[in-house]
């Protein structure tokens, strides 16, 4: 399974809630997260998609753990379909 499909059915299932997955490109910010996932009544989170047993590079670990320092919550190494659904149940249960 390609990293491709992680993302749509991430983007997809966030749709099903009512929440939007943003592709999160920073020009001149190599290393930031795939999506910033925005859910009504919920704050932002960040998730970095993988392919099935990929894990983040060094640069993107600097990164995640940069925004996690500002407070923000960070999903590495989203790798599967289970993980998608997990990320949200957590998130979710928070509304």
């Amino acid at each position: 399974m390609r990293e491709s499909v992680i993302e749509a059915y991430l983007r997809d299932r966030v749709k099903a809630v009512g929440g939007k997955a943003y592709k999160f490109i920073s020009p001149g910010n190599n290393g930031v997260p795939d999506r910033l996932v925005v859910i009504p009544g919920l704050p932002d989170f960040f998730v970095e998609a993988k392919a099935p047993g990929k894990k983040s590079t060094s640069l993107q670990q600097v990164k995640q753990n940069e925004l996690i320092r500002m407070g923000r919550t960070v999903y590495p190494d989203i790798d599967s379909k289970d993980k998608v659904d997990a990320v949200l149940a957590r998130e979710l249960k928070n509304l």
